[in-house]
Parts: structure tokens; sequence; C-alpha cells
């Protein structure tokens, strides 16, 4: 079981619920400063920081798994680091990667029924994608490919892997080993999403096929300006 979740920590966690239900994600845990949010492919946390914490406006690349003693094992046993923790919150394991970068793998919850499906009520063509800068392209692919996920694209400047649960997992070049931005994918009309989004007073226009989401961090100066959904 693998399943993308990043983390995306901000001082606006109410503007960004009200961001990401518009977008149409439902909210599944809502635990004082953290809350998780299902798409219908995927599933984003978001984590309440104080204005001005290093953290503030940052989204951090994540997975969850199920059992995370055979994910950790079948990890090492293709090649890649991968160490069970446990810590005072429960079990994760940190995967360690040829580049330099770290993340971590988290405990995965079941619905209702049993299963490892996201929420039914979430809008079944969106789809998160957790992003990972890398200056190796190609390395880091080869770690996403042993900690379970398949390819679905990959050049020299980036590679796209899909998650057995949802998600998409995204290598991008760049200078450095360290996580890239929150974005989705829609397969459907981005029109629809744009209306939902302006009725609950969310600023989005839509340019060349791609939707920009005006980013409730970007005030701040570190964060991107916009989100993006991107038309598949």
């Amino acid at each position: 079981m693998l399943r993308a979740r990043p983390t995306h920590y901000t001082s606006h966690p109410e503007q960004w619920d009200a961001l990401l239900q518009a977008l149409g994600l439902v909210k599944t845990v809502d635990d004082d400063a953290w809350r998780e949010y299902d798409a219908g492919s995927g599933r984003v946390a978001v984590g309440s920081v104080d204005h001005g914490h290093p953290l503030d406006g940052s989204t951090i690349f994540g997975v969850e798994a199920g059992n995370l003693e055979e994910f950790a094992r079948r990890t090492e046993e293709a090649g890649t680091q991968a160490e069970l923790h446990q810590t005072p919150d429960g079990a994760t394991v940190r995967i360690s990667t040829e580049d330099g970068f770290e993340f971590f793998a988290f405990p995965a919850r079941r619905a209702m029924d049993g299963t490892w499906t996201t929420s039914s009520e979430a809008d079944s063509a969106l789809t998160v994608v957790a992003t990972w800068v890398s200056p190796f392209v190609g390395l880091a692919a080869n770690d996403l490919r042993n900690i379970g996920a398949r390819p679905r694209s990959e050049d020299d400047e980036s590679a796209t892997f899909t998650t057995k649960n949802g998600g998409i997992l995204r290598i991008i070049h760049g200078a450095d080993a360290t996580n890239g931005d929150l974005a989705f994918e829609y397969d459907g009309g981005l029109e629809a999403l744009l209306d939902r989004l302006r009725a609950a007073k969310v600023e989005a226009r839509i340019s060349e096929g791609v939707l920009y989401v005006a980013n409730p961090d970007a005030s701040g100066g570190a964060a991107p300006a916009s989100i993006v959904v991107e038309a598949v």
C-alpha cells in the first residue's frame, strides 16, 4: 500500500481549509493544529504554525504506507535506505535517498469499510501531487521505484510516478535536493473548479490550460504566489 501524502505547514489554516475544500478535498481529520484532507486520489496534511515559523508556507514531501515494517524491509531490499522509527506519536519510516534527500512514510489509515481508499465524498477527478526537487533526477527516480511507486514519465528534467493507493510523486530538476511545492492534477474541466473557488471567495485564474490558485501564504514572500492545478 502506497499513497502520496505531502504535509503543508501554514499560519493561515482557515484560508487553506476554504481553498482545499473548494478544490474538492474532504476534511477527514480535524485535531487542533493538525488537519488531513482527502482528494479523489491522494491525501494532504495541514499543520498550523505561528507566523514567521521556519516551516510557515512550506510543503514537505511524504507518503503513507500500510505495513511500515514490510515497507521498510522491501525498500531496503530494493536498494534504498529505510529506517523504522518509533516515536511518541507512532511509527514512521525515514527514507534516505541517493541525492541526500530524506522523507518519511507514515502509517496509512483505513477507510470505514476497511479498504485503503480515500473519502468517497472527495472530487474523484482531483489528484494530489507531492514534489521533490533533485539535482539528480535519475537517482531520485530509482529511489521512488524502490519504495514501490510506478513510473509514468521520465526525462532529464523531471520524473512522475503514480502510487497504488492514490496520488502522484513528482521529481523536478533543481540545484539542491529539497522539498517542492504542493500541486494538483485534475481530470476534468478546470472551469468548474474555477467556479467553485470563486464561490468560496478564493482568488484563481486559468491560463493556457493551467489553474492558478492564490496561495494564502504568499504574503510572507517565501511561498510561491500560486498553487498550480494542471489539467490531464
